[in-house]
Formats: C-alpha cells, structure tokens, sequence
C-alpha cells in the first residue's frame, strides 16, 4: 500500500457511498462500496487464530504480514497508483487492528440519525413490491415492525454497525476518526469536503457536486433483491420529505444521535454537523468553520 490507505465505515444509509462516489471523483484516489477485504482478512485471521488448524504454526510477525498482504494484493492490480479508501461497516470494530496495521490510517465514519436510516431501509422496500429481499428472513419481511426490529438486532444490519460505532467513538483509537453526519454532507458537501480534505492532510480537489454518480453496485444491489442500494447519481443535495414510519416506529428509534451531544463525547472525537446544528460541533475550531483549503 505504497500510497496509502484509509478507511471509510459508520451506519449502512449515512452517506458512505456517496462520499466515495464523491471521493473517486479524484484521480489521485480509489474509493467504491463496501469491498470484500474485511472479510477476507478476517477469515485468515480466524485461520491463523487459536481455533484454526495450523494456529501453532503462524507467529504475530507472520500474522502482521500475511494481514497486510491482502490489502496489497487486493489493490494491487485495481489502483497501484492511487490513495485507497476502503469501506467496510466491520472496521469501527477493529481500530485496533487498523491501527496496528496502518498507523497513519485514518478512518471516516458516516453517520444518520436512527429513524431515517430505518425510513430509508423502508423506502428501498416498498420500491419494489415485487422482489423478495435478502436483507430480510421470511420470518422479519412481513411488516414495517418485523422489518426494523430484524435490522436493529445486535447482528442486524443497522445493529452491529451501530454498536460498532460506539465502540469506536468511545475506545482509545477515537483520534483516528472523523465522525460525518449525513445531513452536514447532503446540506453542504463542500463545506464537509474541504473540512475532511484538512483532516486528511491532502490537497484540495475541485469536485462537480452537480453530478455525482456511482453505479457499480447494480449486479450486487440485484442479487440482493434491493435494485438501487448504491446507486447515486445527479446532484448533492438534502431532501427534505416525511417519514414512511408509523409515528410509534419513528419515534422509537427517535434522540440516539448521541455524536450531536458535547456531553456524550468525552475524548471530542472530530464531528461534522450540519450548519443548522453548528452549535454542537464537537471538534477544533478548524473543523467548526468553512476550511480554507487552496485549490490545486
């Protein structure tokens, strides 16, 4: 990984491919949907680890190697030349291994209050009437209750990266982290850009946030049976519309945006808020206003 890599995770419907989409606008950069390296990694890791076969026979040095050896033949013959970011919703629960893998890697994690990512899930659902989904068991598709309880379970869909999140935003690797709210993305994508450009340390790049587009995931968001999971394409901005949810549905999962708390950020993990909540901002002072960034 010559010229480096960073990491993008969070919550699934928070923005995290639109910002590769974004991101991949750039020549200098490689950025997708979720890729498969997580998983493969954590396969040999689970491989090499006490349950495996051959556990005895793999010290922490080859461990190390072998784990960094599938991001490099990963990447190797897709981007050589480019700065990778790799998203996954696996790596806010393994910012020890990211940090012990790549020390100067950072991580970028999206972030959407609770009730709209369930509206979202909801919306792709009833699009299509006539699939059946694989994100749902025959025993959790029957109804908009059956649905949002199956994603917000500890292995859900939503529940895992959630409690993911938590764990990175509260551990000790939380330097690591940009924390991104859909909306600050959607309401001001250059304001958020420029700001997570500074973070990153990298020139800035003039994007076309008029159109923005990524279609890549049509065969796999089709397998899926959720056509349109990925995809984006037009222009950045924020819709604001009304819920799908039944009121007690939305309000259930309603005051969890507990990055939007200064109280609930102990070690003031960098936040990027929409405008409207600026008050709440819980980073520097450079990351509270516009960044000045040159463009190059």
């Amino acid at each position: 990984m010559d010229n480096g890599i960073h990491f993008i995770s969070g919550l699934p419907r928070s923005g995290s491919t639109l910002l590769s989409a974004i991101l991949r606008q750039n020549p200098k950069f490689h950025a997708g949907m979720s890729s498969p390296v997580a998983a493969l990694w954590s396969a040999l890791v689970a491989t090499m680890g006490a349950r495996g076969e051959w556990a005895d026979l793999v010290d922490d040095e080859q461990r190390e190697n072998v784990s960094r050896a599938v991001f490099a033949g990963y990447y190797q013959k897709i981007h050589p030349t480019r700065l990778v970011f790799d998203t996954n919703r696996l790596w806010c629960a393994r910012m020890d291994a990211v940090a012990r893998l790549f020390p100067q890697a950072k991580v970028i994690v999206c972030v959407r209050e609770m009730p709209w990512i369930m509206d979202s899930f909801e919306r792709l659902h009833r699009k299509n009437p006539l699939l059946t989904s694989r994100m749902y068991s025959p025993d959790t598709a029957p109804t908009v209750y059956t649905r949002t309880s199956s994603l917000t379970a500890p292995t859900g869909t939503v529940g895992m990266p959630w409690d993911a999140v938590q764990e990175a935003f509260y551990g000790e690797h939380s330097h690591r982290l940009i924390v991104v709210d859909y909306e600050a993305l959607a309401r001001d994508p250059r304001r958020t850009m420029q700001q997570i450009y500074e973070w990153l340390g990298l020139a800035w790049f003039e994007h076309d946030f008029d159109n923005v587009a990524y279609e890549e995931g049509g065969e796999f968001d089709a397998r899926l049976g959720v056509p349109g999971l990925h995809l984006v394409k037009g222009a950045v901005r924020f819709v604001d519309r009304p819920t799908v949810l039944p009121p007690d549905v939305f309000q259930r999962f309603s005051n969890r945006a507990f990055w939007r708390n200064p109280k609930s950020n102990p070690r003031k993990v960098r936040v990027l808020l929409p405008t409207d909540a600026g008050s709440t901002v819980l980073a520097p002072a450079a990351f509270a206003q516009p960044a000045k960034v040159q463009a190059s």
